[in-house]
């Protein structure tokens, strides 16, 4: 048996004399007990008077955090089998944001694991809470600072400061309610499934493994295009792998079966033709939205019109269009630049001068990006191309009239394939191109709809369940052991 510190190797010198002030248990078919790192009067502890909301009767902001931790914990602990208590060790602390951006929180496993007793593979890391429950026993029993088997930290600055995404706080409310807000529920709930197991420990980035072994995850993950399991790749293989859009894939047996429970069949397609498209023509790889209507088949098709507002040539639709560009959309499928203003916003924008559909180009090399974001008053299908495929768009575009292009664009849906599957019906993982640190293959692809709780971005339509019918999470977490 041999354990290796994780992610305690990363923080845990930040936090080793923080002191625990409280902790809270969801008994179910799991304990997890929820540790409360943060020293009086803040995170858990911040006296802010708050009013009850959605549910969470606390009347502190730090009450109210505990709370939602509490909740999102109840439905993990009622979901997971294990004898061993799963300890999560959580603060509220500032993390990194700006007036645009910031990030929400993470977590993760604190301990991996190899050859213990119970382990369904040798010579494989396992995080520290599955490994417990295989081996029916605490494998870190009489180590107080690596007692833990998750670390969580969360933004407390979130959407409260002019600095740290203003306007867009946590929603602490317990019912799912949230409208335009963060629910913070939702992202524990992705974040704790991360902590669990839904993670590989094998750099995506240089394909190295930790310590020369693979990861539980690397028994399942599947390169379509090399027809291998990363188990059986080497570095350099693994490293391409991790950036073949479309094609990296869960082969677990668990997953694979019910994807056609959880997936819509019919997967998202942008489809460019004409007489003036020329080497535009043909398919492309996209990314979806969480607002507007979900593509559908026949799908929506028009002249693809791009909107130009800036002195660059680029269409940012970030105010409402001039007449000349409203004039080139109306009727038509309009493409615009990403960048200033959410994607929601350039999607109405569009809408009211007209147009029936909507393409937004990336602003940074990579592949497409899913569009996150609400506005239920957004009616026209949104979707996302890469900066090169756009660049190849505009190229196409180039020699319009001001009312017609001569291309065509259809956005739609291939009927004979799962949304977030491949060919073969296995569930795709996120791999973008470049690599996202933090985000790259351990998540489910962008393109799954309906939206599932482990895409790297939280979408306003999650339910508060990671199990069948709505979520395909724990079925990924049966397929390595739970």
């Amino acid at each position: 048996m041999k354990k290796s510190k994780f992610l305690g190797a990363l923080i845990g010198a930040a936090f080793s004399a923080t002191l625990a002030l409280s902790a809270m248990q969801a008994q179910a078919a799991a304990t997890i007990v929820i540790l409360n790192m943060n020293a009086a009067g803040e995170g858990f502890n911040d006296p802010t008077p708050a009013a009850p909301v959605g549910g969470n009767p606390g009347t502190t902001l730090g009450q109210q955090r505990l709370n939602a931790f509490q909740a999102a914990a109840d439905i993990w602990g009622a979901t997971l089998t294990s004898s061993q208590t799963i300890t999560i060790r959580a603060s509220f602390e500032p993390l990194t944001c700006t007036a645009s951006s910031a990030v929400l929180g993470s977590a993760g496993a604190w301990n991996i694991w190899r050859d213990f007793a119970g382990a369904g593979k040798p010579n494989t890391w396992y995080p520290q809470a599955l490994a417990n429950k295989l081996s029916g026993t605490n494998l870190s029993a009489g180590d107080p600072v690596d007692g833990q088997d998750i670390r969580a930290r969360f933004n407390s600055r979130l959407g409260l400061f002019a600095d740290c995404l203003p306007g867009s706080p946590f929603y602490l409310g317990l019912d799912n309610n949230h409208g335009p807000l963060i629910d913070l529920v939702s992202v524990l709930l992705h974040e704790f499934g991360h902590g669990l197991g839904f993670q590989t420990f094998t750099s995506g980035a240089t394909g190295a493994q930790f310590d020369g072994r693979p990861s539980i995850w690397d028994h399942y993950i599947y390169d379509d295009t090399a027809n291998m399991l990363w188990v059986n790749m080497t570095d350099a293989q693994r490293a391409t792998s991790s950036l073949n859009t479309g094609k990296l894939t869960w082969s677990g047996a668990g997953v694979t079966a019910k994807v056609p429970e959880v997936l819509s069949l019919g997967t998202p397609a942008l489809t460019i033709s004409g007489p003036a498209a020329g080497t535009a023509a043909g398919p492309y790889n996209i990314g979806t939205a969480s607002f507007g209507p979900p593509l559908s088949s026949p799908g929506v098709s028009g002249t693809l019109m791009p909107v130009v507002d800036t002195g660059t040539s680029t269409g940012l639709a970030c105010t409402p269009l001039s007449a000349a560009n409203a004039l080139a959309v109306n009727g038509r499928i309009a493409l615009v630049d990403r960048g200033t203003c959410t994607f929601a916003v350039k999607a109405k924008n569009v809408q009211n001068a007209g147009a029936i559909g909507v393409i937004v180009v990336n602003n940074a090399v990579g592949s497409a990006p899913g569009l996150g974001g609400a506005d239920p008053t957004v009616t026209i299908p949104a979707i996302s191309v890469s900066l090169a495929d756009g660049n190849l768009l505009k190229a196409a575009l180039s020699k319009r009239t001001r009312t017609s292009s001569g291309v065509t664009a259809l956005l739609g849906v291939n009927a004979g394939q799962y949304a977030g599957a491949d060919t073969a019906g296995r569930a795709r993982l996120f791999a973008p191109n470049p690599f996202q640190s933090g985000s790259s293959v351990s998540h489910f692809d962008t393109i799954a709809f309906p939206n599932l709780i482990m895409e790297p971005a939280i979408n306003g339509d999650l339910l508060h369940s990671v199990v069948l019918p709505t979520d395909l999470t724990f079925e990924l977490l049966k397929d390595i052991g739970w």
